[in-house]
């Protein structure tokens, strides 16, 4: 039986190769693929989603939502990773579309046919879960599992010295989503950061000759300059990757049950995460937060899920 996933994105290079992975996998159906303001703002993220489905061109493509800019966001710049247009240059073709739905209203809908059977992955900020919620507060326990890149267990960032950049984009959401009566997994920077590819992991990749190859190379290559230009790593981090291979496949993970919150002001903590990890916890907003990975695992789904989406799309 596939299992339904909606995906919620700001592609974002690995966010892109994240989603190429999903549609690519025969056992997973994805309803819908929307996008959220992060990486880069609301209308580079919707030409970015736009492009790449239409690279792809599933048999069955997924409904898609678009992203609207969020209310005093932060200016935040990515583009030393992802480059100016968050996907690395690669200038994709995408056609003009008009009347595009909002990525909650997708969500909702989606929620709305199948109940509890679907898995939603956040992938960027939370700003469209929060407003799924806001819009109807009957969906939250029609989730069936939700699945949030995001967070710093240790209290170490990535964005500031204490906040990650998904959670710090948009504080206020993320805190709702935090709150909210859902069944929750949350994947840290601290896991994400224990999956780094190496380049030798280009040679994994599919042939040049094919769709998904041509897109890998290029995304790859770009965040593997841009670590070691920018910080000095002789590697890339993809968190966008690591999450989606914990929400296919919960055994790479390990989790533990935690209480966490969202500091939503402050100079120095805005958008931290807290985990209340005292003998006997005040927090109530529990969640299952990844604390360990299974570093060859996940290198694994991803070299296989992107042979994987060659072989489908070419």
């Amino acid at each position: 039986m596939e299992r339904k996933l909606i995906i919620d994105a700001d592609p974002g290079v690995d966010d892109a190769l994240a989603i190429c992975v999903a549609l690519g996998d025969p056992n997973l159906d994805v309803l819908a693929v929307t996008s959220v303001a992060g990486t880069v703002g609301a209308d580079n993220v919707n030409r970015n989603l736009q492009s790449l489905l239409e690279l792809l061109d599933p048999d069955r493509r997924p409904r898609y939502g678009a992203a609207a800019p969020v209310e005093d966001g932060p200016v935040i710049d990515q583009t030393d990773i992802h480059g100016l247009d968050g996907l690395a240059g690669a200038q994709l073709d995408v056609s003009t579309r008009h009347h595009l739905l909002p990525a909650e209203k997708v969500i909702c809908d989606e929620l709305r046919q199948l109940a509890d059977e679907v898995t939603v992955v956040t992938l960027g900020p939370l700003t469209n879960i929060a407003k799924v919620l806001q819009r109807d507060p009957q969906q939250a326990p029609q989730i069936g599992s939700l699945v949030m890149l995001g967070g710093s267990v240790e209290g170490i960032g990535d964005v500031t010295a204490s906040a990650e950049f998904n959670i710090y984009y948009d504080p206020r959401s993320a805190r709702e989503v935090f709150g909210a009566r859902i069944t929750k997994t949350l994947i840290p920077l601290d896991v994400t950061r224990q999956v780094c590819l190496t380049l030798e992991f280009m040679n994994q990749l599919p042939a040049i000759e094919t769709r998904v190859g041509r897109l890998a190379q290029k995304l790859l290559g770009h965040l593997f300059r841009s670590y070691r230009q920018e910080h000095g790593i002789e590697g890339a981090f993809v968190p966008g990757l690591v999450a989606l291979a914990a929400a296919v496949d919960p055994t790479l993970v390990t989790t533990r049950e935690m209480a966490g919150d969202v500091e939503t002001y402050g100079e120095l903590t805005q958008g931290a995460t807290v985990f209340d990890r005292r003998p006997n916890p005040r927090f109530r907003n529990t969640m299952e937060v990844a604390v360990e990975v299974d570093v060859v695992g996940v290198v694994d789904f991803i070299s296989y899920g992107l042979s994987q989406a060659a072989k489908r799309f070419g």
